[in-house]
């Protein structure tokens, strides 16, 4: 660490005018105390020292290099386009610097394997951007199935949707994700979050069949009228059986034209709980892992109750923000060894702290078993848990 100590963030990626770390890092990092905003990075020297001046970074860089090699910054958080994560969280780790990465970790598996190994070797904390197990909500319901509240799970349905691509014109900026090799479409971003956050309250997947599909084959890019011609799907279907016994059934898509949003429903033999988003803001609100949760609870002969919820993150965070701040709280308290600082009743003990590259290699290589099996047309098997050698 620095002299300072508290924890210096270097952020790569720090758009000042749009983008997910201004939307989510930054907001974050300002109500914890135990950071400090050490450098940005863009692409141009203007947008540079733009983000450097409205965020309050005392160093401004163009080269992703020279902040991660900086000797003010301890932990690097890579925020761009998924194509590039591999280099960038690379240069970091090489840095010997400990790596926040948003989710996907890589446009493939391999990429993803290889930066876990690289993490491994450096000796440092390699942080996955699944933040979707932050959410009170979902941490609640992982206490209360782990408690047996629930009985034995025999059953999870999963429906998930977003707003984007309703609209025929999308944002030039977007352009990227609709594209198969892009690395950043509904598979890989929401439908990465979602499936985690199934596993997280259930238990990992261990045989699936599944189903992809392109509902809306083009779009026109706003700003221009470019045809922008669909590969990515927008839809997802699963059905798989988990490693209890139980059986999931999953539905994800885009361009939801009615109000987005999410539910999960665990079905037990002693009672069921459900987890859903309770508002939507925009084309990304209703997701999992950005959007207010509430958890409601029945059990035999009642109906459904609400369950009241740890605080999880500081009030002064923005609602999209609060999953971050939680990651970044237990982030600190993995780094320092303190308690999570996100406010009284926050977590229990038993629930699992900070996702790092390795669980997020195992996501990646759940979706790899989504794609054989959607282009098979046959249930698969899932690949247990990699061996690594790094």
């Amino acid at each position: 660490m620095t002299r300072d100590s508290r924890i210096g963030v270097g952020i790569v990626g720090a758009n000042p005018e749009r983008g997910w770390a201004v939307r989510g890092h930054l907001p974050a990092l300002r109500a914890l105390p135990g950071y400090r905003l050490a450098a940005v990075a863009t692409t141009r020297p203007e947008s540079a020292r733009a983000a450097a001046d409205r965020f309050g970074a005392a160093h401004a860089f163009t080269d992703p290099r020279r902040l991660s090699e900086h000797p003010e910054v301890d932990l690097v958080v890579v925020t761009v386009a998924v194509a590039a994560h591999a280099e960038l969280v690379g240069a970091a780790l090489a840095a010997g610097k400990h790596v926040y990465c948003e989710w996907p970790l890589g446009v493939t598996t391999e990429q993803a394997r290889e930066l876990t190994e690289a993490a491994e070797r450096a000796g440092v904390l390699a942080v996955a951007g699944l933040q979707a197990r932050f959410a009170p909500a979902l941490r609640r319901a992982r206490e209360l199935v782990d408690a047996g509240a629930l009985g034995r799970v025999t059953s999870v349905t999963v429906h998930a949707t977003r707003g984007k691509g309703a609209e025929q014109a999308v944002p030039g900026w977007t352009a990227y994700t609709y594209d198969r090799d892009g690395g950043a479409g509904l598979l890989e971003v929401y439908g990465g979050h979602t499936l985690d956050a199934l596993e997280f309250l259930a238990g990992p997947v261990v045989e699936l069949s599944a189903a992809l599909s392109v509902q809306r084959p083009r779009h026109t890019v706003a700003e221009t009228g470019r045809a922008l011609d669909v590969t990515a799907p927008d839809h997802l279907l699963l059905s798989a059986q988990l490693a209890s016994g139980a059986l999931a059934s999953v539905h994800v898509h885009d361009g939801k034209v009615g109000a987005p949003g999410a539910r999960i429903e665990l079905a037990g033999t002693a009672g069921d709980l459900v987890v859903e988003t309770v508002e939507a803001d925009g084309p990304l609100g209703g997701q999992l892992q950005i959007s207010p949760l509430r958890l409601r609870r029945a059990a035999a002969g009642t109906g459904w109750r609400e369950v009241p919820l740890p605080v999880g993150a500081p009030d002064r965070v923005p609602p999209e923000a609060r999953n971050v701040a939680a990651l970044y709280a237990q982030l600190a308290a993995d780094l320092t060894g303190a308690r999570p600082d996100t406010g009284p009743d926050t977590q229990s003990d038993t629930v699992p702290g900070t996702p790092t590259f390795s669980e997020g290699l195992r996501v990646h290589r759940l979706l790899d078993t989504v794609r054989r099996a959607a282009d098979t047309g046959r249930r698969q098997r899932v690949d247990p848990a990699p061996v690594l050698t790094g």
